[in-house]
């Protein structure tokens, strides 16, 4: 008998000796206790039983070696050689052709019924109709404050833009569970926010007193038991450009970690604000090329002054961000600045046309007398007059005004106005300058133009007198008619309209069939005649001492002269007609009412088809 199973019948051997003093002790506390022995002790025993194993005794078999050189055969109780068969000779095993992993199922919640609408709707979700590129930022804004203030399940998460200039802090966007945020200007103060701005770091506090919120936390109207806090500064360029806040009700609700994963936050929208910038320079840049090309391209006409303005008003809108806007021009004839056109996009008053400009005491005055560019960046810190003095103004913001300067003669001044303050740049002042050198030359074209032609008499196309003069010489021949008592009739001639004509050719016939028709016209005058052209494709000739049964019979022969007469255009000819109204001027003495007379007798032959004449007396 070994020494393992002499302890294990020692250890039973406890058990009957236990029972024994149970049976034969009398008193009543020593069977209780030898009772609870006894409970105990077999209670160990049973517990135990499983974790002892007995195992008999190793016994070690010798290392024998066999000989290299003899052939080893194990021994047997028969001292003779056998032969392990294998009932199948193909071993069965798992390979990478028939191994099949194990499904395992995890554990699924149950989806709701609209789970894939919802998502799509939060995913796919589109950017506001007519917002810029500011307002798509402020929509990926709120998108990330979304983001952050259900992470760390707090009750504000807000930003805020610091202005260096003024030091004050501005909300831009927040995402709370109250509305009762303070949308204005802060102020830097000894408050959490201001710290953040003046030492530049992040700020963590974990327990605000109810007595200390209002002043900790100021972006509040009123008190929500803000207990913990968390800002951190973000910087942009190596400046500081703002703040992100977020708050909580709890008490020791954020943490170091928190700043750090904040962190990360302010890393992504200072990514977002690159790409923003670079696609808004990059916008800004094609959209003012595309406003100067537009003034500039091939086909554009300055012939009157609303070519110019309507040109200026068209680029205009590609080059700056206004509210309001107006063209100050300055006419060579009257020899005065007055408010040509007048933009505004708002529902406020602002100045209207015609207005003279006062140079003394004027903003636009101002820039006329100096010719330099005058930004102001908030309309509501002073008394500004911008025109005139008499002008009615209620904006508030920001005023531009860049004078039109070309070889050392101001020709006008565009302003611009916006509700937004401080929103013209010295970068935007000097793009203006210099896109103006083209505005100035093309003003400074047309000026001129306008200066000579003031001065001519005759109409540069078909070197007729023009309407103005042709005017002043009739008005003089009716006096003169009346003097004498002599008759005279006025002929008006308008040039038929000739579309389906003009399909047949390359480019625009009107100039041959305009030269082909003054030469006729030429042709048939004389000393007494006057002849003038009034519109485009109206002319006026008017019949010194000749009745109005005269007239109409030239004016039916040049008809058919000219009907007759073929125009070659291009390598093709054709022929054109005319309409011809007639008015008798006795005792007349008006030009224009005389001219109105001859206008409806001309209306009734262009409404019965053209190429017919009609008179009145």
């Amino acid at each position: 008998m070994d020494n393992k199973q002499k302890k294990r019948i020692l250890i039973f051997l406890v058990v009957p000796v236990l029972a024994l003093f149970l049976f034969l002790a009398e008193d009543t506390l020593i069977r209780i206790i030898s009772l609870s022995l006894l409970i105990i002790y077999v209670a160990f025993i049973i517990f135990l039983r499983d974790s002892i194993k007995f195992t008999g005794p190793y016994i070690a078999r010798p290392n024998i070696e066999p000989d290299v050189n003899e052939s080893y055969k194990p021994e047997t109780d028969l001292d003779e050689s056998f032969e392990i068969i294998s009932k199948n000779k193909e071993v069965e095993i798992i390979t990478s052709d028939n191994y099949v992993p194990e499904q395992r199922h995890a554990k699924t919640t149950l989806k709701p019924p609209d789970l894939k609408e919802r998502f799509e709707e939060i995913a796919n979700e589109s950017l506001p109709e007519g917002i810029g590129h500011d307002g798509q930022f402020t929509f990926a804004l709120e998108k990330i404050l979304t983001v952050i203030k259900e992470a760390y399940h707090a009750h504000t998460a807000i930003f805020f833009w610091y202005n260096r200039k003024t030091e004050k802090l501005g909300v831009e966007r927040y995402v709370s569970n109250t509305n009762e945020i303070e949308k204005r200007k802060f102020d830097l103060e000894n408050d959490i926010l201001s710290n953040i701005i003046k030492k530049g770091e992040p700020e963590l506090l974990t327990d605000i007193s109810p007595a200390a919120e209002a002043d900790v936390i100021r972006y509040y109207t009123a008190s929500q038991n803000i207990r913990s806090f968390v800002g951190v500064p973000l910087f942009y360029d190596k400046q500081l450009i703002a703040v992100i806040a977020i708050d909580s009700k709890l008490g020791d609700n954020f943490g170091i970690e928190t700043i750090y994963e904040l962190g990360r936050f302010v890393r992504v929208i200072t990514m977002i604000i690159a790409i923003f910038e670079e696609k808004y320079s990059d916008s800004i840049s094609q959209q003012r090329l595309k406003g100067l090309l537009n003034f500039i391209e091939p086909d554009k006409k300055f012939e009157t002054e609303e070519d110019l303005v309507s040109a200026i008003q068209n680029s205009v809108g590609y080059l700056l961000q206004w509210d309001a806007f107006a063209f100050v021009y300055f006419h060579p004839v009257t020899n005065k600045f007055t408010t040509f056109k007048i933009l505004n996009k708002t529902s406020l008053k602002y100045a209207g046309e015609g207005l003279d400009i006062e140079l003394n005491g004027t903003l636009v005055g101002k820039s006329i007398i100096t010719g330099i560019p005058i930004k102001i960046d908030d309309t509501s810190k002073g008394e500004y007059v911008r025109f005139s003095k008499v002008e009615s103004v209620s904006f508030d913001g920001s005023f531009l005004a860049i004078p039109v300067v070309y070889n050392g003669q101001n020709y006008g001044v565009l302003c611009f106005e916006s509700l937004k303050k401080n929103v013209y740049t010295n970068e935007d002042v000097q793009f203006m300058k210099n896109a103006m050198n083209i505005v100035s030359f093309i003003i400074y074209s047309y000026s001129t133009q306008s200066l000579l032609k003031s001065f001519l008499a005759l109409d540069i196309e078909t070197r007729t007198l023009n309407a103005e003069t042709f005017k002043e010489r009739l008005t003089s021949d009716l006096y003169k008619a009346a003097q004498l008592k002599i008759p005279g009739s006025l002929a008006l001639i308008r040039i038929d309209d000739f579309i389906e004509q003009e399909s047949l050719f390359d480019g625009n016939p009107f100039p041959k069939v305009l030269a082909s028709i003054t030469d006729t016209l030429i042709e048939e005058m004389n000393p007494f005649n006057i002849l003038g052209r009034l519109s485009e494709k109206v002319f006026g000739v008017y019949f010194f001492n000749a009745n109005n049964k005269d007239v109409y019979l030239w004016s039916e022969k040049l008809r058919v002269k000219i009907a007759r007469k073929p125009i070659a255009v291009v390598s093709k000819q054709t022929t054109y007609t005319v309409s011809i109204g007639v008015a008798s001027a006795n005792g007349k003495m008006n030009a224009d009412e005389l001219i109105y007379n001859a206008d409806l007798a001309l209306k009734k032959a262009v409404e019965k088809g053209g190429n017919s004449v009609r008179n009145v007396n």
